[in-house]
């Protein structure tokens, strides 16, 4: 009986993530299955935290070194979606600098995952708008403090 429980499991989590697969395309189910660039950063220069129309919440991080981002990190409290846009935006993020992180939208994380259901799109929009956030944080503190 035991067996044929994890035979029933096995076949189903195939048939998701197959499912998921034709969906969301190769980079997109690669990221949902491992996100990265997940987590909050100690002492960042910049963190944003928008919450989009949805009710998800997306925050990331970033820390500069010699005026390129050194590290960007995201956390989310949404969908699948929300986890790959938040992954792909910190990854797209890295080694940027403050101008290079203007061009970081939402068509633009579209294409690098390749693109949404139409329904989920936003999310991509979501971690963009975060990661202006941040990037205007980071700003802010630089002009206060003299340093950047």
């Amino acid at each position: 009986m035991n067996d044929e429980l994890e035979d029933f499991v096995r076949d189903l989590q195939d048939r998701i993530d197959e499912d998921v697969l034709q969906t969301y395309g190769r980079a997109a189910y690669a990221r949902w299955r491992e996100p990265r660039f997940v987590g909050s950063m100690d002492a960042p220069d910049g963190r944003g935290r928008v919450t989009g129309t949805c009710g998800d919440t997306m925050e990331i991080f970033l820390r500069f070194r010699n005026g390129r981002v050194e590290a960007a990190t995201f956390m989310t409290d949404g969908c699948g979606s929300s986890i790959i846009c938040g992954s792909f935006a910190a990854e797209l993020a890295r080694g940027k600098t403050p101008e290079e992180l203007i061009d970081v939208t939402g068509e633009r994380l579209l294409d690098c995952i390749g693109g949404l259901p139409e329904a989920e799109r936003h999310c991509a929009f979501l971690a963009a708008a975060a990661l202006r956030e941040a990037l205007e944080d980071c700003m802010k503190q630089a002009h206060e403090t003299r340093t950047f």
